[in-house]
């Protein structure tokens, strides 16, 4: 038995994604427990992950209302890139921002459930596609901060979607396709907004995943702690940041914070 609080899946690009869940200072080997049974029980406890303080309600992923207000990864511009604010002077803490903003992004394209632009900051290729479950990825344009690249996404996003069906994606269900070709007509179709925010076009390197999943649901049911303490069933596979179980499926990005007992 281990118990800890959850932080977010690890993983790493290999012929087959490898994953890793982290219950407290303790990193789990995940892939070898394919197949077996397995059970998550949540204690009642949730610590905020900023703080390490013990709350009663998490807020945008772990973070206690304090830190969900104050924290800089918790704004608003997070979600919406094209609203940072570094530059009027009022971002929450300007430090951050310069380590996490003020870095050069990437736009891509990724088959998820289906085709969707997004960014990522150049560092987390590729494990921005794989923590979205990606099938298929491919680079698109590299800019200098996140507000360009924010700028960019949302005018391709007229076109295309920027999100993900989440049950489609945990079904293993979507339309295949040349990502290269489509890439090719974005570059042409945008090419006076590249142009305009300096954005060079990246390589063709195609990026294919392989998650370890013995059978994907035919129907999505989701777990949630807040309503049952206990998930356990055989574990299916793993994609994106969700575990598969024979049983129903669990977000563990959603539940970070919260404490919980590993058995199997």
């Amino acid at each position: 038995m281990t118990i800890g609080s959850l932080s977010k899946l690890k993983s790493t690009y290999d012929n087959i994604v490898q994953y890793q869940l982290p219950v407290g200072d303790t990193l789990i080997d995940l892939n070898p427990y394919i197949g077996k049974h397995i059970k998550l029980e949540y204690t009642g406890n949730i610590f905020c992950v900023d703080t390490g303080k013990k709350i009663k309600k998490a807020y945008g992923q772990g973070y206690s209302w304090e830190s969900f207000i104050t924290l800089p990864e918790c704004d608003t511009c997070i979600i919406k890139p094209e609203l940072c604010h570094y530059k009027a002077g009022t971002c929450r803490d300007p430090r951050w921002g310069e380590s996490h903003c003020l870095k050069p992004h990437v736009i891509y394209l990724s088959l998820t459930s289906n085709l969707k632009v997004g960014i990522t900051r150049k560092t987390q290729v590729p494990t921005r596609w794989v923590d979205q479950g990606a099938v298929k990825a491919i680079k698109l344009l590299e800019v200098k901060d996140r507000l360009t690249s924010g700028k960019i996404e949302i005018e391709i996003a007229k076109t295309m979607g920027d999100k993900t069906n989440w049950r489609n994606m945990l079904k293993n269900v979507y339309d295949d396709m040349d990502l290269l070709a489509k890439k090719k007509e974005v570059i042409k179709q945008f090419a006076d907004i590249i142009k305009k925010h300096e954005a060079t076009v990246l390589d063709d390197e195609l990026y294919e995943f392989n998650y370890p999943v013995e059978k994907y649901p035919e129907k999505v049911s989701s777990f949630n702690f807040d309503k049952n303490p206990i998930v356990e069933g055989d574990l299916m596979g793993i994609k994106g940041q969700y575990l598969i179980f024979d049983t129903g499926v669990i977000n563990i990005r959603k539940f970070q914070g919260y404490e919980i007992n590993f058995e199997s």
